[in-house]
């Protein structure tokens, strides 16, 4: 065997599930097609659970220093009608409403800067070998291994065979593909522009709304979908996503036009990319064949709407990753590796279902019914109410595996993405912070494995 196993893909789930292997003394070999970082911004919003996960992978401090926004900042949106600088706007999306629940701070810093971190720490780890500018061409399961057929750089050709393979390759997953791992579509949008710009004007006119990193538009041309900004530094740096028509291209369409229309004034900028995607969300109908597991945009992708598709896919490796390191450890059966697909897949439908597209219809039926031109007095009320649940999609996200065959939930329960943050301990659910008696966290007594919390005294009896 080349590797306990093979990882293709070495974004950040990729990555955040060699260092979960890594850390766990389980031989992983990281397959990554691109030589260099590419350096387009997404993946910003990063969660307080994402932060746990970096502080048991060792990064979290790296993490903190490589933002380029201060915390003290802040990270929160605003959501705005028709245009930014409108009559309209409310706060949403503000991740500190549910601080207290983690032990770990959320962050905001680009892709890139993060796969950085994750490249460094896993060079330091003995059981990680990543290879860049190394494409999988084709992957083949046989008896007790997976053969995986690579080529790099210089064009060589290598077979190579581990105990599992798993895609962390992108939506348009080869891994996915080659293993007969069918994808159900349960929504199609219209073609969307990625434009990376600079402007410290912008900066300097979006200042009076301090603390806000991502800027949200609703009109009634949209039919739901957004037209949003959002901050990749203090010094300029912007993205911007918007619905255009087909057949767009970034020399036959005006984005300078468009960006002014949204922000509500004119102001200078500099276009640094203008690429383009199709607005889906899809997922995966299995996340296992055989030997072959996928994880992250393989098995579920969805547009950026609440910056969840980098915190799913790394839950789904950190979810993933000690079950395969107990299993070649030899103290869990093939069972433990089936929870995978089910504790991790309703976790995505629901956060299809009970967020994304939730977010798109109930946006679609606000802005067929109100407008202030129609009705001022019945918009108005209407926009209160939306701004008082502005923050309920981050309130009300806890993902949570109640109906797990591993928990021993109340009867009937089923996994998803949609709970009520709490300190009480519930079987399935996150842990909250706890304050010990001697001045630490519950947290940091946690161990790398399974923890014992002893209330009674008698835990002695069992070691």
């Amino acid at each position: 065997m080349d590797a306990d196993v093979i990882v293709v893909g070495g974004g950040p789930v990729g990555l955040g599930l060699a260092l979960e292997l890594g850390r766990r003394g389980v031989g992983v070999r990281v397959l990554e097609r691109a030589a260099t970082l590419h350096r387009i911004p997404k993946g910003q919003n990063l969660t307080q659970r994402t932060g746990e996960h970096f502080r048991a992978w060792g990064i979290g401090e790296a993490v903190r220093a490589a933002s380029p926004i201060p915390r003290g900042f802040g990270n929160s949106g605003l959501v705005a009608w028709r245009k930014i600088l409108g009559d309209y706007s409310y706060d949403w999306f503000q991740r500190s409403a549910v601080g207290a629940y983690y032990f770990a701070e959320n962050e905001r810093l680009p892709q890139y800067r993060l796969e950085a971190v994750m490249r460094s720490r896993a060079a330091e780890l003995d059981d990680v070998t990543v290879e860049y500018g190394t494409e999988v061409t084709a992957i083949a399961e046989s008896g007790a291994a997976v053969e995986v057929v690579c080529r790099d750089a210089e064009g060589a050709i290598r077979r190579l065979r581990s105990a599992f393979v798993v895609g962390c390759d992108g939506a348009r997953s080869l891994v996915r593909e080659a293993a007969g791992i069918a994808q159900a579509v349960d929504h199609k949008g219209p073609r969307m522009a990625l434009v990376v710009f600079r402007s410290m004007e912008l900066h300097r006119i979006l200042e009076r709304f301090p603390g806000k990193a991502i800027f949200n538009t609703m009109d009634p041309a949209l039919k739901g979908y957004w037209k949003f900004l959002g901050r990749v530094d203090l010094e300029g740096g912007w993205f911007y996503h918007a619905p255009v028509p087909n057949g767009t291209t970034a020399e036959n369409f005006d984005f300078r036009a468009c960006l002014h229309e949204t922000v509500g004034a004119p102001f200078a900028l500099e276009f640094e990319h203008i690429g383009f995607w199709d607005l889906r969300i899809a997922q995966a109908r299995h996340y296992r064949a055989g030997r072959v597991f996928i994880a992250g945009d393989a098995c579920h992708s969805h547009p950026p709407y609440g910056g969840y598709g980098v915190n799913t896919g790394l839950e789904d490796a950190r979810n993933l990753g000690w079950k395969l390191a107990a299993h070649l450890e030899g103290w869990a059966g093939a069972r433990l590796l089936d929870s995978y697909e089910e504790e991790r897949h309703p976790v995505f439908a629901s956060t299809s279902a009970d967020f994304i597209a939730r977010m798109i219809r109930d946006d679609r039926a606000f802005a067929e019914r109100f407008a202030p031109e129609k009705d001022r007095a019945a918009f108005e009320a209407a926009w209160a109410e939306r701004a008082a649940g502005g923050n309920r999609d981050v309130t009300g996200f806890r993902p949570h595996y109640a109906g797990s065959s591993l928990v021993f939930g109340p009867p009937g329960a089923a996994s998803g993405a949609k709970a009520s943050h709490s300190f009480t301990a519930e079987p399935g659910h996150h842990l909250a912070p706890q304050p010990l008696t001697r001045g630490r966290d519950l947290w940091e007594a946690l161990g790398p494995g399974f923890t014992l919390i002893d209330l009674s005294g008698a835990a002695g009896a069992f070691e």
